[in-house]
This record gives C-alpha cells, structure tokens and sequence, in this order.
C-alpha cells in the first residue's frame, strides 16, 4: 500500500517507531518549575510565607494610604462673620494699655519706665492720627541699660481678628522689638503668638511665630507664602526658638518703613492661627473702609499660617494681651552669633546701647490703630 503523504504536506513529520515515548528533559523541566505555582503542592512552609508576605504586602497599602491621608490634613477655614469689639486709636491710645516696669524676662539692657516716667520722657505719646512707643535716644553713659517701655492691654482675648495698622517699626543694632499676644501670668500654657519681630538690622523681614507648651506642632501641610524656620513650637525645644515663619526683607524695618509701612492682620480661631501682611499700597478695601467688616476668606493665601492639625489651638491659647515693647540686646539680639556675626554690629551689644543715644533714633513704633473683631 503507498504511503500517505498527508502528514507530510501538513508539515507533520512522519511516525516512526523511533520517536521516544517521553516528552524531551526541557519539557519536563518546565512542567516541574510550573508546579510551584500550583498551591496544590506547596508544602505547609511555603504555605504560611506566602501568607506572610500577602499580609506584609497589605500593611505596606494600608500604611501608606494612612500616611497619605494624614499628610493632606488640613482644617476648613470656613468663612467668619466678624464685628467690630476694641479699638485702639487716637489721643487715648495708651490708656487702654497697663505699663510694665518688672525684671526683664528675656534678660534684656533695658529699664522699662512706668507711665508717668514714659510720658515725662516722650517715649510714649499720641495724637489723633497716631501713637508713638520708642527707645530713649537722648541720654548717654547709660551703664545699666537704656530707658523703653513696654505696655500691655487691659483687655484679653481668647480669639478673634486682629488688624494692626503699623506706621512705623524700630530697627537698629541692639534692638529688639516685637507686637505680640501673650498671657503674661500662665506663659507658655496659654501660649504666645509673636505678630511682629526682628532683631538689629532687622533686614531679612519680619518673623512670626508660635511658642507653645508640649504637643504643638507645624510639620504639617500649610498654606502660606513665608518661609518655615522651625515647627516644633514647644517653648523647651530648639532654645525656645518657636515655630517661626519668616516674610520678605520688605515685610519689617527700613524698607518696609520706607513704603508708608502696612496692616498686619492675624486671626486667631480653633481652626488655627493666620497672618497676613498688606503693605500701604494694597490694603484690602474691608480693612480700610470703616464701613464694613473684613472677611479673611477674600483675602489669599496668609504669609504664615498655623493650622490645628497637630496642635489643639484652644488649649494651647487663650486670656491673651496684646503687648508691643522694644527689648534691648536680650537673650536674641544680644547674642554674640546673632549681634556680631550674624548682623554685623559693633563693640558688644551692652556696650553699644551704654554710649550710644542716637544710634536709636529709628527705634520706635509707630500705630495708626489697632482694631479687634470678634464673631458677629
């Protein structure tokens, strides 16, 4: 019988008895390796590490959309309806306001002057446009330190809007000015919120900052235009360094005096505590008209902003004063790395502010007004 050819025009070999009957090695080889991935052969250790690694794999997801999570905290600044409360302006500027003349905190060359010795002085006085707080630049040989004032509100807050008019900001080697809240009985439990601040020169821009009891913290997601410094804002970390977010060289001393100065707006809230700075030229109209009430949510983004992701506002701030003073040299403006190195100034800080007298003639404040809102 003639052999078909079928097989072959199908491109199939022809069978021969000498085909071997098992599948070639590399075949085998394959079907071998494959069955490690059927479960059905595992053995009971191959079993309990794949689980594990199943269940390492799910803590690595889960963790990591926890952390995303918390990473995008962030607290609603719903809008606010404000009203007007306090207002500081005018002759009697200063009579809303309690005189300190204790031992320096910050160990500061200062004598702060009651009142009357202020006032006889000319380190404090007021108009109808304005009110002037500043450093003794008369007097010299001034071997225990240099006459200034303090002063602090009669009346506390526990929240609010804050709007500081500021004309003026001192500046000059040895200074140490600042615009701050604070609750100078129960310092730091109820906290401190520094508005305004710098030190010398004062030519790297104003500073804002957070000093707190334990469990106040800023490494957080923010929005804010000025640079981070620190954000453990714990009174005994960093040399009680705070949280501080710093602004534009514009933002405080000379040149900011130059511009006609700005308004400086802080809102205290439990949501958290933001600053914005408005220079002369573009203070938003609800500010400057006395007609209505400012409304933060139209303003953009703050220059520091502090929100209570990680650090409850309510408990960590509370029963505060506004206080504006000029400390001289101190535990920062006088400090070596800072008073020489850092700012460049001459002799030593003490030394300076001794002989000195018109080298602190640019050291004053300046307010048009203060004003407090509160929820309408």
């Amino acid at each position: 019988m003639a052999r078909s050819m079928s097989g072959q025009e199908k491109g199939y070999p022809f069978a021969t008895s000498n085909i071997p009957v098992d599948p070639p090695s590399y075949y085998q080889s394959g079907r071998s390796q494959g069955s490690r991935w059927n479960p059905k052969s595992w053995t009971r250790r191959t079993i309990i590490l794949a689980a594990l690694g199943v269940v390492v794999g799910l803590i690595i997801i889960i963790v990591g959309a926890v952390e995303g999570v918390k990473a995008n905290r962030y607290p609603d600044y719903f809008p606010i309806s404000y009203k007007l409360q306090d207002t500081y302006s005018g002759t009697d500027f200063f009579s809303n306001f309690d005189y300190f003349t204790g031992y320096d905190p910050a160990q500061g060359f200062v004598h702060y002057l009651p009142e009357d010795s202020a006032n006889a002085q000319n380190l404090t006085f007021a108009s109808p446009t304005s009110a002037v707080l500043k450093v003794d630049s008369v007097n010299t040989n001034q071997f225990t330190g240099r006459n200034s004032v303090r002063v602090s509100s009669k009346n506390q807050y526990e929240s609010g809007l804050f709007i500081f008019d500021v004309l003026h900001s001192p500046y000059g080697c040895a200074t140490w000015p600042a615009l701050w809240l604070v609750d100078e009985t129960n310092w730091p439990a109820m906290g401190e919120i520094d508005v305004m601040e710098a030190v010398n020169g004062a030519t790297t821009g104003n500073q804002m900052t957070l000093h707190t009891s334990d469990g106040c913290t800023m490494k957080v997601k923010r929005k804010e235009t000025g640079k981070v410094l620190e954000t453990n804002c714990w009174n005994e970390t960093n040399s009680n360094a705070g949280c501080g977010v710093q602004g534009a060289p514009a933002t405080y001393g000379q040149e900011f005096n130059n511009n006609g100065g700005g308004v400086y707006a802080m809102e205290l809230r439990t949501e958290g505590v933001r600053v914005w700075f408005f220079p002369r030229s573009s203070i938003p109209s609800d500010i400057s008209s006395n007609s209505s009430a400012p409304d933060p949510s139209s303003w953009g983004t703050a220059l520091a902003d502090f929100p209570q992701t990680d650090c409850n506002i309510g408990q960590h701030f509370g029963n505060l004063s506004i206080i504006a003073n000029i400390d001289l040299c101190g535990q920062w403006a006088g400090q070596t790395s800072v008073y020489s190195q850092q700012d460049g100034c001459p002799s030593t800080c003490t030394e300076f502010v001794t002989n000195n007298n018109t080298a602190f003639e640019t050291a004053y404040w300046e307010f048009a007004s203060f004003k407090v809102y509160q929820k309408a």
